[in-house]
């Protein structure tokens, strides 16, 4: 694979491709948006709050007033939102970014009762790209991007308490989901050369990128003091954070079930390059089991053969 300081500026021209991003308006997402516009993509902001999407897609119409940039509401944490998003989709999407996502969060439920993190992060990102299966079938040479972390590998699936009702620990909760959402792409990938398409899963972490992230889960004071000083300190841009994501999501003959993160120290910063997982995240009976339970609790099952009309 080649090496160097891959950039934004490295992308090719994505004109006439459609791309969906969820958690569109700040961070990790805004900048995911903003490459994908400034390189000729339409692009679909996915954002559970339509006032911030809004804001954020003023700031990339400035930037480059001919860009094509839309909003919708998602939330992940509701499948009926995911559903009707969905819905609204363009009968056509080239790009999924799987991106939006909570951290560290207090145990909390979704809309349908999932336990907050493992619900938003996995489960909504599950549903959501089923339910979009068809569109992106539709799509000459698709890709699906599923943004992890480098804390999966901390993680671990447990079947026997996947919502922790027995025991929850906030960040063992955020690395299994974030483990989740490697088995997830694996097994994408997987069925999808299965079913002898063209889609192509992806995986991605940011490293530790200056985000709203931090904020989002620890309640108390200390803790966002503490993720404020590293944000400033030890975090690199959301930006630079970005860059894996826009690789994996661009790079021209990537291999389907990449894994992409930053090239520096322990993977928190830099440009990005190719990466191996833990290798838990490779158990292929742990993402099979994991798939049939995400299909039973969402209620989405994926039709490989069913396209939608161009």
């Amino acid at each position: 694979m080649p090496g160097g300081q891959w950039t934004a500026d490295d992308m090719p021209d994505q004109s006439g491709r459609i791309a969906v991003v969820t958690g569109a308006n700040s961070g990790l997402g805004l900048w995911t948006s903003r490459g994908l516009v400034r390189a000729g993509a339409r692009v679909l902001m996915a954002c559970r709050d339509l006032q911030k999407g809004e804001a954020a897609a003023r700031t990339i119409r400035a930037e480059k007033p001919a860009g094509q940039v839309a909003v919708e509401r998602l939330d992940l944490g509701d499948l009926a939102s995911v559903r009707a998003f969905a819905e609204r989709t363009p009968p056509r999407v080239d790009l999924l970014i799987n991106n939006a996502g909570v951290m560290a969060a207090p145990r909390r439920l979704t809309t349908d009762g999932f336990e907050s993190q493992f619900g938003t992060n996995h489960l909504g990102h599950f549903a959501l790209t089923g339910l979009l299966l068809g569109r992106l079938l539709a799509a000459s040479e698709p890709r699906v991007v599923t943004v992890s972390s480098a804390l999966h590998r901390a993680g671990t699936i447990n079947f026997d308490d996947l919502q922790g009702e027995r025991s929850y620990n906030r960040w063992k909760a955020y690395g299994q989901s974030k483990l989740a959402n490697l088995m997830f792409c694996f097994e994408l990938q997987r069925r999808a050369v299965e079913a002898s398409t063209t889609l192509e899963s992806m995986a991605a972490h940011p490293g530790y990128a200056a985000t709203n992230l931090q904020f989002a889960g620890p309640a108390r004071f200390y803790e966002r003091a503490l993720g404020a000083l590293g944000n400033r300190v030890f975090a690199q841009s959301a930006e630079m954070g970005a860059l894996p994501t826009l690789y994996a999501a661009t790079f021209p003959g990537l291999p389907g079930g990449t894994f992409v993160g930053p090239d520096g120290r322990n993977e928190q910063r830099g440009y990005p390059r190719v990466l191996s997982a833990a290798g838990k995240a490779y158990d292929e009976d742990a993402w099979r089991r994991l798939w049939q339970v995400s299909e039973e609790l969402t209620g989405v099952h994926y039709e490989f053969g069913v396209p939608a009309a161009a």
